[in-house]
């Protein structure tokens, strides 16, 4: 319980550090209503439409790959200091080692956006079958 203890404390004054600040921005902040006061916006702009709409998949799509390349370099800093550990002899993994797995590393990363890019994951502009329609069979 006593290496705990720095823990609880930190854990308990910022949580009394928050409820603080609550407390004290409801009692001293300014409570004048209005209409536009009240009024839904996002980074200052008004709203342009109810707040259930859908949103297209791709915005999703580029959210993910964003972060597994984000992932990717965040992988690849910590493996650059390994390997230059190897390479000046001050860790006993073999620099080749090293090298090999990050080239595989890179190579499934590669892969990967090579797929998303031939399925058109990175395309924003509309594709020409979005204005051109090739129309149905027998519906002429």
């Amino acid at each position: 319980m006593q290496a705990h203890l720095p823990l609880l404390i930190a854990l308990a004054v910022a949580v009394l550090l928050g409820g603080f600040i609550l407390v004290l921005s409801a009692w001293l902040g300014p409570r004048r209503a209005s209409s536009v006061k009240e009024e839904a916006f996002e980074c200052g702009n008004p709203s342009s439409g109810p707040a259930r709409d859908r949103f297209g998949v791709k915005f999703y799509l580029v959210a993910i790959l964003f972060l597994v390349f984000d992932i990717e370099a965040v992988f690849i800093y910590p493996w650059a200091i390994t390997f230059a550990d190897a390479v000046r002899g001050h860790n006993q993994t073999s620099p080749l080692a090293l090298l090999l797995e990050m080239l595989a590393f890179v190579a499934v990363i590669i892969v990967g956006l090579v797929y998303a890019w031939r399925k058109g994951a990175l395309e924003w502009g509309p594709t020409p079958a979005m204005f051109n329609p090739e129309p149905k069979a027998g519906s002429h």
